[in-house]
């Protein structure tokens, strides 16, 4: 079978091993850990750029993360977890870990890296108009970082996504289902068919928190607005009559 016969099968797209049921279970364990990274790293993030107190240290964290073998860290977690859970958890667990672990290094370097390049005029003319440390960070820090912040949120949804495929190692589902289920059974079309699946899987998520840094991103940090736009200059007072 060929790869767009494995694709416009309508036996691939029903059941409870269909393509739509494994994109769910694919983006469901995907927004879990992107939730679990989002919650450690982004608070760390503000924290550290805020004080300039770690950076180092989130630098060598970063690369260290980045580093680990990510199916040595599944198999690891797996057989020291599943002595102690008889659930499904016993997988899911160790799959959340991997990819949080994977997911963390971007969110955080990126958030900190957001807050510490904020101009020093913005925050000394903050602190002149008397704002304490907490609305300095929440009012001016966050908004002026939240560009370079949104980039590195993407990076991670964007990798934990293509890496949520190794937790068909240990038998759960997702797209990578078909990755493992194709090597075991020398299903190229199914290999190929389910690598595609990820990589457009990526790419609508991509153009999603594309769309959304839009909105939440003020042009002017952009630069959607040009600074010499008519609408960003004054009007130009007309010359009384003679």
């Amino acid at each position: 079978m060929s790869i767009t016969g494995w694709l416009t099968d309508p036996a691939n797209w029903s059941g409870p091993d269909g393509i739509p049921t494994q994109v769910l279970a694919h983006l469901e364990l995907s927004a879990v850990a992107l939730a679990i990274a989002l919650v450690l790293g982004v608070p760390a993030g503000l924290l550290i750029g805020h004080t300039g107190r770690g950076s180092v240290l989130v630098g060598g964290l970063a690369n260290a993360l980045r580093a680990l073998p990510t199916l040595g860290v599944l198999m690891i977690a797996v057989l020291l977890i599943t002595p102690r859970i008889t659930s499904d958890l016993a997988f899911t667990i160790p799959s959340l870990l991997v990819l949080v672990l994977l997911a963390v290094p971007p969110i955080l370097t990126n958030t900190y890296a957001g807050v510490f390049a904020v101009d020093a005029a913005a925050v000394d003319a903050a602190r002149g108009m008397g704002l304490r440390r907490r609305d300095i960070l929440l009012r001016v820090q966050l908004p002026c970082a939240l560009p370079l912040m949104l980039s590195g949120i993407r990076a991670a949804a964007l990798q934990i996504i293509a890496t949520a495929t190794v937790a068909a190692y240990v038998s759960l589902g997702g797209l990578g289902r078909y990755l493992i289920d194709g090597l075991a059974q020398n299903d190229y079309a199914q290999m190929a068919g389910g690598a595609l699946l990820v990589a457009a899987l990526a790419l609508v998520v991509e153009l999603v928190l594309l769309g959304l840094a839009r909105l939440a991103v003020s042009p002017g940090l952009t630069r959607r607005v040009s600074p010499r736009s008519p609408r960003s200059l004054p009007a130009t007072p007309k010359a009384p009559a003679q």
